[in-house]
């Protein structure tokens, strides 16, 4: 059974891509090498890196980071998980201005953690992409694209295209200078050309779909 490593080479992904694809070779030279993604090497654990996925959705990263101080003070733990997310009620989490929905999300995620239904990180480091996708899926809240968030930036997986990612089909509209964005099934035909790096490429079509003269602002992410 194949052991999947947290990371690849990025000066790999970044002469392979440069190679194969003249088009966002020319964007990759104006926006320069990006870095290896600081998640790669931080301690990642899934079931909190779910409940904060869970905690950011629909809200800017200012509003979220709030949220998710007031539920670790409540809590007294910066791990969220169901015994520590066990230590408070709905209407604690409600306080801290977690919505309705998202206290069942965290709910039905303790749940299926208890069941053992959460894949460990040493058990996700012999799944496939698309099994850990499958096996997180079910879980209240958690949709295909932030798992797919999590295979990218926590366990660095080297071949995602999140095709239902409005600011990749909008880089990749500017990269073709196409004058519509390219549906999900259309990018997964032209992403073809990226793979085994496709990772590598949606994040620099992410830096293209967001490109000014301008200073970069830094935005908060539930996978930082």
């Amino acid at each position: 059974m194949p052991r999947f490593a947290r990371g690849f080479d990025v000066e790999q992904a970044h002469d392979w891509l440069a190679r194969r694809d003249r088009r966002l070779a020319a964007w990759m030279r104006r926006l320069g090498p990006l870095p290896t993604p600081e998640g790669w090497r931080k301690p990642f654990d899934p079931v909190d890196a779910l409940a904060r996925a869970i905690l950011f959705q629909q809200l800017s990263g200012k509003a979220a980071s709030t949220i998710v101080g007031r539920v670790e003070a409540a809590i007294g733990s910066t791990r969220l998980h169901a015994d520590t997310l066990g230590r408070i009620d709905d209407v604690a989490l409600r306080a801290c201005g977690v919505s309705g929905n998202k206290t069942l999300a965290l709910r039905d995620l303790a749940l299926r953690e208890a069941a053992g239904e959460i894949p460990s990180l040493r058990r996700m480091a012999v799944m496939e992409h698309e099994a850990i996708i499958q096996a997180l899926v079910p879980v209240r809240g958690i949709g295909r694209w932030t798992v797919e968030m999590m295979l990218m930036f926590r366990l660095g997986r080297p071949d995602i295209l999140p095709l239902d990612d409005l600011g990749i089909r909008k880089g990749a509209q500017r990269v073709d200078k196409a004058e519509l964005m390219p549906t999900p099934k259309a990018l997964a035909l032209r992403g073809e050309k990226w793979g085994p790096y496709r990772t590598y490429a949606s994040l620099y079509l992410w830096r293209i779909a967001d490109f000014t003269e301008g200073p970069a602002i830094k935005t908060n992410r539930s996978q930082d």
